[in-house]
Formats: structure tokens, C-alpha cells, sequence
């Protein structure tokens, strides 16, 4: 090969495959040697040197200048698998570092073919591939169609790099915000927390920096430009943008929304919230299957128990007459336990023998009783519980009349009650909870602006 003709092929392959000149001449030089040895043998002081600037080879055995033109073909046919095996090596390195930079950003593509369920997508470079657990349900794809995903991980595998994508990820949403929404790229409008259940329904929790910036009206856009972007690449997936707050309980209140809430009862100890809500709007609290309540417990980290008005008034009933049941109180203990807040046996366990001896000067053997009489008590009233439980549910069955109370723990897992006091917990997300009421969202009492349902814009 000419001089120039080896510049001009070290320069095309820079410019098609990124890979730097010197990679590629010091990746020719290797190849040059391993055949000069093979072709003079591997006796003496061989070396192989490429000039930068003209293209020149030159080969030197032992200070003597060797000619590489009569290597053979063996050789030279070494020379090129050898050049071909580092040229995809420095390839394979090139697209590593360029997509780990990627990884937890968006990224283009268009579908290629499919591979025993998963989306083989053409990036342009390379290949990323889709796998059949990081696909939405109800999302469906034929060779050629754009697609946008998720850089969830890049990894070398052999001389391939494996580039693997989602779209069920929750940061998927949050990437599309950060590209349709430029407060929020200029850090004006923060996003706080995401959770979501892909194909069905995304809860977004936003606040912003600036009085003079509204965070909601910024996510969704003039006349819900902004969010209909968002919705339509998500195939019609419904998106609540819930307002920020430092109070837990606004926050809550907030994020249940667009049912109206009667009252928020927090338990910082359990970092429990009991979520009162009118009879009417049970089941718009709810949400469809527990969907709206389960996202809003993952949302804000919150054990929530959604219940009516009624049932909140008999639970607490119940929870006080455990306490003035206690048999080892002295007279008018039990009222300076309520009205401490002490109003349940589970509050009592929470703050200990120690606690009870300090601030109510209960001697230690008394606070130790108590302690491990509201214990043992609570242990019966979880039996009981489940007894009522289950009753509850064969009438409601019978009756198909029944309200039930909710509870959903910020890991998703949702429990239904129908009586007083805890429930017994349902094993799957899927929890049968009653459907929402179509189309008769409600505003949040303390929101100025309740979540905006993203299909149509604002709500």
C-alpha cells in the first residue's frame, strides 16, 4: 500500500468510526510486527514504525532496515485480521465510553427486528436493545418505527457493547419534563419525586424556586402543549402533576388529589398518615384497583389509610377504649394519655417504658407492665382483626353493599378493610378497590391548583 493511500484509509476510519489516528497507526504497527515475525522469524530485535505525517513504513530487524513489500500472503493476511480484531476493539471502546456518558439520559432510535421478545433498536453506531421487562404493556412496535428510550445500562459483552433501554422506567418521564419543559432545565422548577405505574397513570410531585413561577402551569404549557408532548410519547398514559409541599400533610393532600380530603392525621412515629375523606369521594381517593392511593403512598413515603368519616370516628373510639381498658393505670392516667396524644395502644408502645416513667413518674416495674400489656394486647387485637376481617367480607360479598377503608404502604402493597381497625393485607398490587367515579374530579380543599390530568391539559 502507498504512503498516501494508508493516510487516506486512517483518515476514513477516524472520521466514520471516531476512532483517534494515533489508536488506528499504533493498531496497524502491531499488526506490521506480528507479521514481520512471521515472516523472518521471531529471532532478532524486530520493529515496526509508521511516519505520522507522510505514511511511511519502515521495518528494522536488529538495526537492519527490512522491506515489509515481501511479507507473503500468509503474513499479510495476518496482518489484516490482526488490524481488523483492533480496529473493532477501539470501536467497541469508543461506543462504550460515548453511551456510559448516556446512561440515565434519553436517546433516539429506530426499531430494527425483534429477538425473542425484546426491541433490537438502531442507534445510528450501534445497537440498544429493549427487553421484553422494560416494555409497556400496551405499547406495540413494527421494524422501522421511531422509538425513544431510557439509557438504564451499558455493558461490554465480548466484542460487542450491550446497550440496554426502557420505557417502563420513571425517570423516562422525568427526561421527557426536563426536554419539554425549560424551567425546569434552567433549575427554576424542580422536580421533587416521580412514581409510576407504566401504561396506566404517573404521579410527579413539582415545586418551584421563583413566587413568580407557577410550577404546575409551567409542566403543563399554554393550553397543555407541554404535557400533550409528554402524553402522546407515552401512548396516552394519564399524568398527575401534584404540587410540592414541606408539609406533609399539604403534600398529601396534594398528592390524592382531585379527591376532596376532610382531614390528614399524621403518625411521625410509624410514619403513618390516616387520610379522612366524605363518603362520596371514597372511591375517587382510592383510585381504580388502589392505583390513585397506592402512588400516593410511593409518592410521599407514606404508610396512607384512606377512610370515611364514619369509620374514623369508630376507630378512634375503639383506640381510646384500649387505652382506658389498661388495667395497671391509676386513676385519671388514661385521660393525661389522650390528652398527651397518646391515644392508642400502638402510640404508647412507640414511646417506650422509659418515656412513660419520665413524663408521667409511672415506677419503672408498672411502665415495663404496661408496656408489654399494650404489646401483648396488640398481638390479640391483630387476630381479631383478621377475624372481623374476614366476616366483614363474606357479608360484604353476600350484601355487595359494603365501603371499604384502604391502606397503601409506600412499597405499593394495598390492604382493604371493611370494619374497624387494621386490615388484613391483599398480596399483589391489584388489590379490588372500588372504581373512581368517571369524570367527576373534584378540587383538593387546600390546593389552589389540583393535579392536572395530562390527557386534555390542565384539569
Amino acid at each position: 500500500m502507498e504512503s498516501s493511500d494508508l493516510l487516506r484509509l486512517v483518515d476514513s476510519i477516524h472520521r466514520d468510526k471516531g476512532i483517534s489516528k494515533e489508536l488506528l497507526f499504533e493498531a496497524i504497527e502491531q499488526a506490521l510486527l506480528t507479521a514481520s515475525r512471521k515472516r523472518w522469524g521471531p529471532h532478532g530485535d524486530l520493529s515496526v514504525t509508521i511516519n505520522r505525517l507522510t505514511g511511511a513504513i519502515e521495518a528494522y530487524e536488529d538495526g537492519r532496515r527490512m522491506d515489509p513489500n515481501t511479507f507473503g500472503r500468509i503474513p499479510a493476511q495476518t496482518a489484516k485480521q490482526i488490524m481488523i480484531q483492533k480496529i473493532r476493539e477501539a470501536e467497541r471502546d469508543v461506543i462504550y465510553a460515548d453511551y456510559e456518558a448516556k446512561i440515565d439520559t434519553l436517546v433516539n432510535g429506530t426499531v430494527q427486528r425483534f429477538d425473542k421478545g425484546a426491541i433490537i433498536v438502531n442507534l445510528g453506531r450501534t445497537e440498544g436493545i429493549v427487553p421484553r421487562q422494560e416494555q409497556v404493556f400496551n405499547e406495540q412496535y413494527r421494524p422501522g418505527d421511531r422509538i425513544r428510550a431510557y439509557v438504564v445500562k451499558v455493558q461490554k459483552k465480548g466484542q460487542k457493547v450491550m446497550i440496554i433501554l426502557s420505557r417502563t422506567h420513571p425517570n423516562l418521564v422525568k427526561e421527557l419534563f426536563t426536554v419539554e419543559v425549560p424551567e425546569i432545565g434552567d433549575r427554576i422548577v424542580e422536580i421533587k419525586g416521580i412514581v409510576r405505574e407504566p401504561g396506566h397513570r404517573t404521579k410527579i410531585a413539582v415545586v418551584s424556586s421563583d413566587v413568580k413561577v407557577d410550577a404546575i402551569g409551567a409542566c403543563v404549557g399554554v393550553r397543555g402543549t407541554r404535557i400533550r408532548n409528554i402524553v402522546e410519547e407515552l401512548n396516552g398514559e394519564k399524568i398527575d402533576i401534584v404540587r410540592w409541599n414541606e408539609s406533609q400533610d399539604l403534600f398529601i393532600r396534594n398528592a390524592l388529589s382531585p379527591a376532596e380530603i376532610s382531614a390528614v392525621e399524621l403518625d411521625r412515629e410509624t410514619q403513618r398518615a390516616r387520610v379522612i375523606v366524605p363518603e362520596d369521594q371514597l372511591s375517587l381517593a382510592i383510585g381504580k384497583k388502589g392505583q390513585n392511593v397506592r402512588l400516593t403512598a410511593k409518592l410521599t413515603h407514606w404508610h396512607i389509610d384512606i377512610m370515611t368519616e364514619e369509620q374514623a370516628r369508630k376507630v378512634r373510639e375503639a383506640e381510646r377504649a384500649e387505652v382506658y381498658k389498661i388495667p395497671m393505670l391509676p386513676a385519671g392516667m388514661a385521660e393525661k394519655f389522650l390528652l398527651a396524644g397518646l391515644t392508642s395502644l400502638k402510640a404508647i408502645l412507640h414511646k417506650g417504658a422509659e418515656y412513660i416513667t419520665t413524663m408521667y413518674s409511672l415506677p419503672e416495674p408498672d411502665a415495663t407492665a404496661l408496656i408489654e400489656y399494650a404489646k401483648k394486647r396488640e398481638e390479640e387485637l391483630v387476630v381479631e382483626r383478621a377475624q372481623a376481617q374476614a366476616a366483614a367480607q363474606a357479608a360484604a360479598a353476600q350484601a355487595a353493599a359494603a365501603k371499604p377503608a384502604v391502606s397503601a404502604s409506600p412499597d405499593g402493597e394495598i390492604t382493604v378493610a371493611t370494619g374497624i381497625g387494621e386490615a388484613a393485607t391483599s398480596p399483589t398490587p391489584d388489590a379490588q378497590a372500588p372504581a373512581a367515579p368517571a369524570e367527576t374530579p373534584a378540587p383538593v380543599a387546600q390546593a389552589p391548583e389540583p393535579a392536572a390530568e395530562t390527557k386534555d391539559g390542565p384539569r
